[in-house]
C-alpha cells in the first residue's frame, strides 16, 4: 500500500550520509593527524556513497523479492445498540492508520446524511446496510480498508455485504439488551421502551446474532483497548500476513475484569 518516492529516498541518503562522513572523518583524522586529508576523504566519500546508496535504495525498491501484499479488507462491526462497536472500531482504527495502512472509517451516524430518505423500518435499515456495503466493497476495491460499525441487525443484510466484498471480517459485539442498556448514556433504550422509537434492536425488534463472524468479542468483559488489541492480533495473524483465514474461524475473546464504555 506504500511506495517510497525519490524525494523520500534522496532525503534518507543526505541524512545518512551527514552522519556516516563525519564519522569517516573524524577516523581519519585520528589516524593521520591531518585535518585537510580528513575534510578531503569526508567530501570525496559524501558524492560517491550519496549516490551508490541513492541507486541501492532504488534498485531494492523494484525487486519484489521479501515483500508481501498487504490486501485491503472490510472490517464490519455488529452488535447491538451501545455494545461498545464505536469505540472499538475507532481503537482499532487508530492502530491500522499507526501501522502506516491505507485505511477509512465509516459509522452508520456518518453515512445516514448521504441517504437522508432511509428510516429505521426493517426495509430501511435492510437497504441502508446494503447501500453502505456497496460503499465499502468500492473503497475494498481500490486498495482501501474499512472499518465499519452498523448495528445491522439482520442477518441477510451482513451477509449481502460479506458478499459483495472480497476480504470481510465480521466482528460480533457480543452482549446482552440489559447491559446495553446500563451503557446507553444517551436514554435511547428507555425512549424505545417508552414507545418514542419503533423499530429498536434488542427492544421491539430481535436482533438477529451473527452465525460464523470471524471474530466475537464478550463486550462485557473487556475494555475498549483490549478488545481493539484482540481484533487486531486476528488482522495480524490472517490478514495482514498475506494469507486469508476461513470464513469460519472465530476469535474468542478471554475473559476480563473490565467492562467497555
Amino acid at each position: 500500500m506504500h511506495f517510497e518516492t525519490r524525494k523520500r529516498s534522496i532525503l534518507k541518503a543526505l541524512s545518512w550520509r551527514t552522519w556516516a562522513t563525519i564519522t569517516t572523518a573524524i577516523i581519519v583524522f585520528v589516524f593521520t593527524g591531518k585535518f585537510a586529508l580528513a575534510i578531503t576523504v569526508g567530501l570525496i566519500e559524501v558524492f560517491a556513497k550519496m549516490g551508490l546508496y541513492f541507486f541501492h535504495e532504488r534498485v531494492w525498491q523494484k525487486i519484489r523479492w521479501g515483500k508481501k501484499e498487504v490486501p485491503a479488507f472490510v472490517l464490519w462491526f455488529t452488535g447491538l445498540p451501545a455494545s461498545g462497536k464505536k469505540a472499538v472500531a475507532d481503537a482499532v482504527y487508530r492502530q491500522l492508520k499507526k501501522d502506516g495502512l491505507r485505511v477509512e472509517r465509516l459509522d452508520s451516524l456518518d453515512v445516514r446524511p448521504l441517504f437522508p430518505e432511509v428510516g429505521f423500518a426493517p426495509a430501511d435499515v435492510d437497504r441502508h446496510v446494503r447501500r453502505s456495503g456497496h460503499l465499502c466493497s468500492m473503497l475494498e476495491k481500490n486498495g482501501v480498508a474499512v472499518v465499519a460499525s452498523f448495528v445491522s441487525p439482520y442477518r441477510p443484510s451482513r451477509e449481502f455485504v460479506r458478499g459483495v466484498t472480497q476480504n470481510f471480517v465480521e466482528v460480533h459485539m457480543q452482549t446482552t439488551p440489559e447491559s446495553c442498556e446500563k451503557r446507553d448514556t444517551k436514554g435511547h433504550y428507555q425512549k424505545a421502551r417508552a414507545g418514542e422509537y419503533k423499530y429498536f434492536p434488542g427492544v421491539d425488534v430481535a436482533y438477529e446474532k451473527p452465525r460464523n463472524p470471524e471474530v466475537v468479542i464478550e463486550a462485557d468483559n473487556l475494555t475498549t483497548e483490549q478488545a481493539a488489541d484482540q481484533i487486531v492480533g486476528y488482522l495480524r495473524q490472517n490478514i495482514l500476513n498475506g494469507r486469508r483465514a476461513p470464513s469460519s474461524s472465530r476469535l474468542e475473546a478471554p475473559s476480563q475484569m473490565q467492562s467497555i464504555n
